[in-house]
């Protein structure tokens, strides 16, 4: 997926009301920038860490800046845009980049199920039973190369959770893929101590048959020609330690 071209570099000063972030350019100069992001963002508002913006001409944006990627200790980089996700996957599931759904020739988005919801991705193939696939952004890292979810209370996840749930026991295959936007990552993990609730329905829901699968993503040079974000590789869950065995 590419980011609009192209990026430009920023320190951050601060992020405020969630949606907000103030930066300065190189010259000085100060804007406010939008945050595409609701979460927590733990780890990710640093004041003079480096950031990538975008640049809307859209003349009804009041914000024309908008805040796609912070550089972290190390030198990786973190996507922060909550938009880009779903995107990211669908790229991926249409070229069968993603081994466990590279059976399904038919992608749909944000198709009706449950009690008045739209999944994320509904994928279809003759002779398959159809996949039901919802996709939660992942940004958070709290020790080593350990990826967690989430990073604030998320009582909709929860109830994305249950209704996956209900589609397998209508017959379907259900599947949380979790999306790590980041690049430093082996592992990943839920967050219990931020959302207790969202464990427990995890553990629910894997105990009656709702898949789980992660993957990491790669970045082109925030700087070049065509900045991207797309599929990286799967990382490792640590389902054992979630689900108490």
């Amino acid at each position: 997926m590419f980011l609009k071209a192209p990026l430009v570099k920023a320190q951050l000063i601060r992020r405020y009301k969630r949606f907000l972030a103030d930066v300065e350019f190189p010259d000085g100069s100060v804007e406010t920038a939008h945050v595409a992001n609701p979460g927590g963002m733990i780890g990710l508002t640093t004041p003079g860490a480096t950031v990538w913006l975008s640049r809307s001409d859209d003349p009804k944006r009041k914000l024309k800046l908008s805040w796609e990627l912070i550089e972290v200790e190390g030198g990786a980089l973190v996507g922060v845009n909550t938009a880009h996700p779903n995107r990211i996957v669908e790229e991926a599931l249409r070229a069968r980049k993603a081994p466990e759904l590279a059976s399904y020739g038919g992608v749909r988005r944000e198709v009706k199920y449950g009690a008045n919801s739209r999944v994320d991705f509904l994928l279809e193939e003759a002779g398959l039973p159809p996949a039901y696939v919802e996709v939660k952004n992942v940004h958070l890292r709290r020790e080593n190369t350990l990826a967690e979810f989430p990073d604030a209370v998320t009582a909709r996840g929860a109830k994305h959770l249950a209704e996956l749930t209900q589609m397998v026991a209508q017959g379907a295959r259900a599947v949380m893929f979790y999306l790590i936007q980041r690049n430093d990552c082996d592992q990943f993990r839920l967050a219990g101590d931020i959302d207790a609730a969202y464990l427990r329905a995890y553990r629910e829901a894997r105990a009656a048959g709702v898949e789980a699968i992660a993957y990491d993503c790669r970045f082109t040079a925030p700087d070049g020609p065509a900045p991207a974000i797309e599929l990286g590789g799967p990382i490792e869950i640590l389902d054992a330690d979630m689900l108490g065995q």
